[in-house]
């Protein structure tokens, strides 16, 4: 009986993980938006005619509708469980892509790829993890957490030249409606896997733990949003996220373009490398937090972020190489991935699983607005200057103040 109740927990492991898969779609925008670029310079009346600086639009409303949806998915996903929401998620992002295949019209798209392709992914995303989660101890949480989360960040190795391909062979917007149905499919399929465990049941390395003393990260304490949101290392973790967060998307949202000018029509490999280190880094990060502790972690994590945002602003130029390009990319890639690994754990925690699907939701608005905000600027900046040197300066100095939130969310780790 323990050994299938363990295998039922390594398979909603590799469902959620599945699930992730396909959703992070994402992450591949950049090839997106490069093949909208072409239409805009191509002309015609049946092409896109949108304004450069607004390039960005779907992807950033996707961003933030994503994370704000989290709140509703997760308070669904507590009461009704994680199949019922992943199955509204599928039905939403291929909803979505299908409206966006229709037209080049850019509300359309805000709506289609931005708004309900958000909001399908938010359902999707939020009832993988806590599935999982539940599933295993308090001391594999950052393993298990980032294992689920690493589809997401994974999904570009095989959806960015698909895309590509896709693309070449038929246009965007048959490609974004195979998306579509493919993502209605595949993901209502997956859904059916994600089981949370039965009443009572308790992982069994959880009865060793509880004899040893807990750490302060992992308190054992059921708290509800409203008692999260009284707690002062709630807006510590927000801000961080926000930033930490805002940065790593600015540069996977661009990374085609960046690579365009050395790769040509091969920049969409670029951004399958970057996934790599993007998917590597939560499941590094997991086991690494479960190690040393999850704010030690994170403190590595932002500064090696930061420094190499400061590289970037001096190396990344016009005559830098594809592979500078895609090295840099790629480990800033990695170091955004971990906050997806450390932020679950951190919420779990320090305020348990109990309410875990809405108190995770309410922490990922920090994702959105740092996506939506820092790659909203980084499109203007660039729409004003060609370049993307602004937003490495602005993003580096940013994640160096995060250095200092960090330091305080350590002294203050045990305060309610």
């Amino acid at each position: 009986m323990l050994n299938k109740t363990e295998n039922k927990g390594w398979l909603v492991t590799f469902a959620g993980l599945a699930i992730n898969l396909a959703l992070g779609i994402l992450y591949a925008w950049s090839v997106i938006k490069g093949a909208i670029i072409q239409s805009i310079e191509k002309g015609g009346s049946e092409g896109f005619d949108w304004d450069l600086a607004s390039l960005n639009d779907p992807y950033a409303v996707c961003i933030l509708s994503f994370a704000f949806s989290m709140m509703l998915a997760g308070k669904i996903q507590d009461v009704k469980g994680p199949s019922f929401t992943a199955k509204i998620g599928g039905v939403l992002v291929g909803l979505g892509f299908i409206i966006a295949s229709l037209s080049t019209n850019y509300y359309l798209w805000l709506l289609g790829f931005g708004l309900l392709g958000g909001m399908g992914i938010g359902f999707g995303y939020s009832a993988a993890t806590p599935a999982a989660l539940k599933w295993f101890s308090s001391k594999k949480t950052g393993l298990i957490a980032g294992i689920v989360v690493s589809g997401f960040g994974l999904a570009p190795v095989y959806i960015a030249p698909l895309t590509s391909f896709l693309v070449g062979g038929h246009g965007l917007q048959s490609t974004m409606l195979f998306f579509g149905i493919g993502f209605i499919v595949i993901v209502g399929g997956l859904a059916f896997f994600l089981k949370n465990p039965p009443a009572g049941y308790v992982p069994v390395q959880n009865s060793a733990i509880s004899k040893k003393k807990k750490s302060k990260e992992d308190t054992g304490e059921e708290v509800n949003t409203w008692g999260m949101l009284r707690n002062r290392k709630f807006y510590l973790m927000w801000v961080i996220f926000f930033i930490g967060s805002g940065a790593g998307l600015m540069v996977i949202g661009n990374i085609s373009g960046m690579a365009k000018a050395s790769l040509g029509d091969s920049a969409f490999i670029a951004v399958a490398i970057m996934a790599i280190g993007n998917a590597s880094g939560r499941i590094v990060a997991g086991i690494v937090s479960d190690k040393i502790t999850k704010s030690a972690t994170l403190f590595i994590i932002l500064l090696f972020q930061s420094f190499l945002m400061f590289l970037s602003y001096l190396i990344l130029n016009e005559d830098a190489s594809a592979v500078t390009i895609v090295i840099l990319a790629t480990l800033i890639g990695f170091n955004y991935g971990t906050n997806l690994s450390l932020f679950p754990s951190f919420t779990k925690g320090f305020w348990g699983l109990k309410n875990f699907g809405l108190n995770f939701g309410v922490l990922m608005t920090a994702w959105g607005l740092g996506g939506f905000v820092f790659s909203r600027l980084s499109q203007a900046l660039y729409a004003s200057t060609g370049d993307h040197v602004m937003s490495f300066i602005i993003a580096g100095s940013s994640l160096g103040f995060c250095l200092f939130l960090t330091i305080f969310l350590l002294e203050i780790k045990s305060m309610n």
